[in-house]
């Protein structure tokens, strides 16, 4: 089994950061098990999605952005589309970074205390350096499967100790509803979710696993099964932020200290150790899939220890590190990379169909039709996540 695990795992893990867990947390919290169904079709959603991008890795052997020049022909057009992948996973990852590194930090706090918060983040960033500067996939992908079985065993046992209502969790998965004031958290759990970076980090990876065309079927069930696990954890913390019987939670840590007096020490043990884990995955990467996003749009050819490559992503590191430790939040870069994000998962959705149903591309590994056509549903989702995304940073 573990010979077969590919970056599925580190896709799982991209998406598990921070920030899915502060938003699940307040899912949970806000409105109980209501919103789980959310949870299962975005995690549905995102294997179709990473689905097409692991395939179209294999069958080209390129990755997601050196498709995209290759198959827009129209120079305007293709360097607009470059320049919004570009904002959004380069410069964005780079503005997010200190709040995956500040999730890891929370973590620490949560089993360690805060006698030596300062020292925290650097020891996340300088962990995170080593880890990519040996430039080994093979070694990111031993430490992930390590990390995203930390983070699942933490946060199922922190919902386990809860002892959730089985009826009412399986009514919120297979019921949909919406609870009065719910529809933005449905959007922030359907968009913490389906990570628009996280198709280029899937076409560049696997083919750092695999080897081509014949390796399809393993490719497959890799993503199917580490997505999986990666939606089931998220609705573990949700179950886990049902149980706390105050809404005075505003964040993971919060989640880890209501639980304490209802469930004793353990449970902000448990959660602890999830939030280190969702933390610097997250860390290790963002900075990862900013390297390959510049790689393919710059058309460098360079592998991972190439020192322009390694340039991409010692950057967004350091950045992030510094911008925890000195308190500096860039807002305005960050309000660019939302906006960034919110074109960039439509615009790369509708291209991702585009190109996977040309023959031309991919033969007889082109979609299908019940592919098609669940494709389309998810781009009409990424269209209202864009658009709400972008409405929010204007509304700010």
């Amino acid at each position: 089994m573990f010979k077969n695990i590919g970056p599925g795992v580190l896709v799982a893990a991209a998406f598990i950061g921070p920030g899915t867990v502060t938003v699940c947390t307040l899912a949970g919290v806000g409105f109980g098990y209501a919103l789980l169904w959310t949870l299962l079709l975005s995690t549905l959603a995102t294997m179709v999605l990473q689905e097409m991008s692991a395939r179209l890795g294999l069958v080209t052997r390129n990755g997601l952005a050196d498709v995209i020049r290759e198959q827009l022909n129209t120079p305007l057009l293709r360097n607009l589309v470059l320049f919004i992948v570009l904002g959004a996973i380069v410069i964005g990852n780079t503005a997010y970074e200190a709040g995956n590194i500040g999730g890891a930090t929370l973590g620490l706090e949560a089993i360690f205390g805060n006698n030596y918060s300062s020292f925290y983040p650097w020891v996340i960033g300088i962990s995170a350096f080593f880890l990519l500067l040996a430039g080994n996939y093979k070694l990111l992908e031993k430490v992930f499967v390590t990390l995203v079985l930390l983070m699942s065993v933490s946060f199922i046992i922190t919902a386990v100790i809860t002892k959730p209502d089985l009826g009412d969790v399986f009514r919120g998965l297979l019921v949909p509803g919406l609870p009065e004031g719910s529809l933005l958290m449905v959007i922030a759990l359907v968009g913490t979710t389906v990570v628009p970076y996280n198709l280029f980090l899937h076409a560049s990876l696997v083919n750092e696993k695999w080897n081509g065309k014949e390796d399809l079927g393993k490719a497959r069930n890799d993503t199917l099964w580490a997505v999986g696990l990666g939606g089931l954890v998220s609705m573990t913390i949700v179950i886990a932020a049902s149980a706390i019987p105050t809404t005075e939670v505003n964040d993971a840590l919060d989640l880890a200290k209501g639980l304490q007096p209802l469930f004793g020490e353990g449970a902000r043990y448990f959660m602890g150790l999830g939030l280190f884990a969702a933390g610097i995955t997250s860390s290790i990467t963002a900075p990862l899939a900013a390297a390959y996003v510049a790689n393919s749009c710059f058309g460098w050819q360079a592998d991972m220890k190439d020192w322009k490559f390694r340039l991409v992503w010692i950057s967004v590191l350091t950045i992030g590190v510094l911008s925890l430790s000195f308190g500096f939040r860039p807002i305005e870069i960050i309000k660019f990379a939302q906006v960034a994000n919110g074109l960039l998962l439509p615009v790369i959705a509708i291209f991702l169909l585009w190109v996977v149903n040309k023959a031309s591309v991919l033969g007889r590994y082109k979609n299908g039709v019940v592919q098609n056509i669940i494709a389309v549903v998810i781009i009409g989702l990424a269209i209202l996540l864009g658009a709400k995304s972008i409405i929010t940073v204007f509304n700010a």
